[in-house]
């Protein structure tokens, strides 16, 4: 079995392909941080015995992404398993105060970089008839919050080309599902805050999120079902997290 993450140097990305490869998945990990992949494809050889190939390339840019799956040999071409896990918040604003070049690397990862590799990766499983594809959403793409705006509309694109997907790949035996997680301590609020670190902690004050760990384990189960079951949709969330904004802090 091959899976193929994206994003897969860090947080939820990276978490998903220690659990895969522990299962003795054969992987292809993505990134744009070169060093960090080849040191991560060193422990997981090393560890599980298992084959990795690393594919540094950004999700931005359509020619990269082709290019880079393009190179992959027939066999590596042969995946079983794709999580679409690249992805990022930049500012928290409103609209009329909002930086364009938050929204457009937003847009450009969170949606048409999806689709970039989607687009790929969904030829070559109809080639075998065969497939799954995990998407990896947000509660915001179920809810809007204040500030939200360009990052929840993303994550709400998400969540429709998760329910097109299903329809349009549903006759080739292609499974899709969406994970939707709340709060998850990541880099992704440092991410946000443009390495603001005080700022980022700041988000999981007083309460105790996910762990990057808990999304493997759901991916890892959804991916594990039997031939005739399909996840189409989990929303998951820290049990001290009702929605985007509602939380029990202590």
């Amino acid at each position: 079995m091959l899976v193929f993450i994206t994003g897969a140097t860090s947080g939820i990305g990276k978490s998903t392909a220690l659990l895969f490869a522990k299962n003795g998945y054969n992987l292809i990990i993505t990134g744009r941080r070169e060093e960090r992949l080849t040191e991560f494809k060193k422990e997981l050889q090393l560890n599980y015995k298992i084959n990795v190939t690393t594919l540094c390339f950004d999700i931005r840019v359509q020619a990269q992404v082709e290019n880079a799956i393009n190179s992959l040999s027939p066999e590596n071409k042969k995946i079983n398993i794709l999580v679409n896990n690249a992805g990022l918040a930049a500012g928290l604003s409103t609209l009329q105060e909002g930086t364009i070049s938050h929204w457009e690397r937003m847009i450009d990862t969170n949606v048409k970089g999806l689709l970039y590799v989607s687009k790929i990766i969904s030829n070559l499983m109809i080639e075998n008839q065969t497939g799954h594809i995990i998407n990896i959403g947000s509660v915001a793409g179920k809810e809007v919050y204040a500030n939200g705006n360009v990052y929840c509309a993303t994550k709400h694109a998400v969540d429709a080309l998760s329910k097109a997907m299903r329809i349009d790949l549903l006759l080739h035996n292609i499974k899709v599902t969406a994970i939707n997680p709340g709060m998850v301590e990541t880099e992704f609020s440092i991410v946000r805050f443009d390495g603001d670190e005080e700022r980022a902690k700041k988000v999981y004050n007083g309460l105790q999120p996910l762990k990057p760990e808990d999304i493997a384990e759901t991916i890892f189960w959804v991916a594990n079902r039997p031939a005739h079951v399909n996840i189409n949709d989990i929303i998951i969330m820290p049990s001290a997290q009702a929605t985007s904004t509602i939380s029990n802090r202590k």
